[in-house]
């Protein structure tokens, strides 16, 4: 078979556009509507998607313009995920847990229980947090650091996946005969002793169906680059244009020799904010309906975030962008996307939170679904992406408009499957499941 594509359905309760609970097709109270999060799984499954994607905040926005949002009140990823296994046989569930304010041993053993849950179905998105209000809900005056969150990350990773390697595959015999219930010789200690963990083991969780859950990450400054190429499998990103895709792709799959992996072993999946229309005309009037949504002062809110948690409200609206210093809490790859955006096109602050009101600086597609699957296909076919993380204005709306029409576009182009070929996230993805490291090394 041919290469295909891969996509992700990014969901984000009412939808990513910041003004969608407004709308009168969104239901409001989507955040905590399991019914509503079931449609949405049967939607993708149905369009034969790789995976769900849920993001995650583990901090309440709060105060005047926070309460203009629908962005305070949703699901624990996790918990929702393995509620939606149990009505899903195909599809994967990828949900983030911060390497900033959890601990290893909590991580791995939920991680492996949504895997066994879902018959190899599970996917970690490994983020830092970069939202400082998290600090304070967690024992602390002051968000970490940038460079102690990703030391803290590196070695956070290096414990999870030793926890998962606890036991070998078929290390729990279960013989009622002889009273053996496991092979004391393919259990692992994984004894960790490090800057950031102590962390003895073995995991209370078998070795589960795809030997280490998928592991996903976001991360596009230096830093994050260099911790993607060393240990992740999947990589969401943004990027604006199919110049600096293809910059990006080059560059995070040229870092992969010396960790001694193959450039297929890491799929990059930028994200895309997508809207669907039977005609141009109909899409971009879908569109300009929920910007008109939009009160300024919640799209620079946004924005103030999304630059690393900085408050512009003291700045006029009808003003440029102010120059701010390198974040050292937030995402320093977005800041300086979105810092490039202001320049390059000369916005007001007003402006410039309206833009990124819907993909929050991810590269926009508003067209028919031809249209879409063109630039889909041209990023694709041209060392930009390995697939996309389809972000969409309103759910459900929004996802059934591109499940009906862009799918079955790049199905008939034969970019994308018609039917799931493997039984876990990794086949589908096309992964190889990771070796026990402690029986590799006994070998």
């Amino acid at each position: 078979m041919s290469r295909q594509l891969k996509l992700g359905a990014f969901l984000m309760a009412t939808g990513h556009h910041v003004a969608a609970w407004r709308h009168p097709d969104v239901p409001a109270n989507a955040g905590l509507d399991f019914a509503q999060y079931k449609h949405l799984a049967r939607v993708a499954e149905a369009a034969k998607f790789d995976a769900l994607f849920v993001a995650d905040s583990i901090a309440a926005a709060t105060g005047e313009i926070a309460s203009h949002m629908a962005r305070s009140d949703h699901f624990e990823p996790l918990t929702l995920l393995s509620a939606l296994s149990a009505v899903t046989d195909h599809i994967g569930l990828i949900a983030t847990a911060t390497t900033t304010y959890n601990e290893p041993y909590h991580v791995a053993r939920k991680f492996a229980s949504l895997d066994h849950l879902s018959g190899g179905r599970a996917g970690w998105n490994l983020v830092t947090s970069d939202a400082a209000a998290e600090a304070q809900n967690f024992g602390r005056d002051e968000h970490l650091g940038h460079a102690e969150r990703y030391s803290r990350a590196r070695e956070f990773h290096h414990v999870v996946t030793g926890l998962w390697d606890s036991w070998e595959d078929d290390a729990f015999v279960r013989d009622k005969a002889s009273g053996n219930y496991y092979d004391p010789a393919k259990q692992h200690v994984l004894d960790h002793v490090g800057e950031h963990f102590r962390v003895k083991g073995p995991l209370n969780v078998a070795r589960s169906p795809q030997g280490h859950p998928v592991i996903v990450q976001a991360g596009s400054s230096e830093t994050g680059r260099e911790l993607a190429a060393q240990t992740a499998e999947v990589v969401f990103t943004a990027q604006t244009s199919l110049e600096n895709a293809q910059a990006f792709y080059a560059d995070l799959k040229g870092r992969l020799e010396p960790y001694g992996r193959e450039p297929d072993s890491l799929k990059i999946m930028p994200g895309v904010f997508v809207v669907v229309g039977q005609t141009e005309a109909d899409a971009q009037a879908k569109f300009e309906a929920f910007q008109d949504l939009v009160e300024p002062e919640v799209g620079v809110a946004l924005l103030g975030r999304m630059l690393g948690n900085f408050d512009l409200s003291g700045y006029p609206l009808d003003g440029p962008l102010p120059q701010l210093p390198l974040t050292d809490s937030g995402q320093r790859s977005r800041q300086q996307l979105l810092s490039d955006l202001a320049n390059r096109e000369q916005l007001t602050l007003a402006q410039l939170g309206r833009r990124i009101a819907g993909g929050r600086g991810h590269y926009s597609l508003i067209g028919t679904p031809a249209q879409i699957a063109d630039e889909l296909q041209r990023w694709f076919e041209n060392g930009a992406a390995d697939g996309f993380n389809i972000l969409v204005p309103h759910l459900p709306g929004g996802l059934e408009d591109f499940a009906q029409g862009v799918v079955p576009e790049l199905q008939r182009r034969g970019l994308f499957r018609t039917e799931y070929t493997g039984t876990t996230l990794r086949e589908n993805l096309g992964l190889a499941r990771p070796e026990n490291r402690f029986k590799k090394d006994d070998a």
